[in-house]
């Protein structure tokens, strides 16, 4: 008998700063161990795309444009996209992976959503639920069947090492370009 290895974890989260809008994307095996890394560059849009996307703006930059391309260009294959934004969720829309938002705490939308049955795992006295896109509630027992399966790994963990590495990235100067 042979045995399959594990498909990898995304961990997806976009940072805003000053502006600019910059993707982190980490793939892990189902116990924490990276196998990919990637970075988007700085988006920084202009003051009359601020304005005709209006309200819509974090979640076309987040989902749409950085999530997106970080997950298309990674050349490992994911069962399952984790994420801390509620706006990166939204790339559940543009994908056939399964994606859930690592809710913070007592956080009113995702307190609606796990009340309507979206939550994969309930929210803790420490943690918010973890939740699929409203509009994909089969990926409900898909996802909770990949969290039995991958156990106690802590979901925020590899956000914090994303950070970090954004963070030393730009110290680098690795994300520094003029948004076009």
């Amino acid at each position: 008998m042979t045995h399959t290895p594990a498909p990898g974890l995304g961990f997806l989260t976009v940072l805003s700063d000053g502006g600019s809008h910059l993707g982190g994307y980490l793939i892990t095996n189902p116990w924490g161990r990276p196998l990919e890394f990637r970075l988007s560059s700085a988006v920084q849009p202009n003051k009359v795309q601020q304005i005709l996307y209006g309200p819509t703006l974090g979640v076309y930059l987040s989902a749409d444009l950085i999530g997106k391309t970080l997950v298309e260009k990674a050349s490992t294959t994911v069962s399952l996209i984790i994420t801390d934004s509620r706006d990166v969720l939204e790339v559940r829309r543009v994908l056939e992976i399964p994606v859930v938002w690592v809710a913070p705490t007592a956080h009113p939308e995702a307190s609606r959503l796990a009340a309507e049955g979206f939550a994969v795992r309930d929210a803790g006295p420490t943690r918010g639920p973890v939740l699929v896109h409203p509009e994909y509630p089969d990926d409900v027992p898909a996802c909770a069947d990949m969290f039995q399966r991958i156990g106690s790994l802590d979901l925020m963990e590899p956000f914090v090492r994303v950070r970090e590495a954004i963070a030393e990235a730009r110290k680098m100067g690795v994300t520094q370009r003029a948004a076009g």
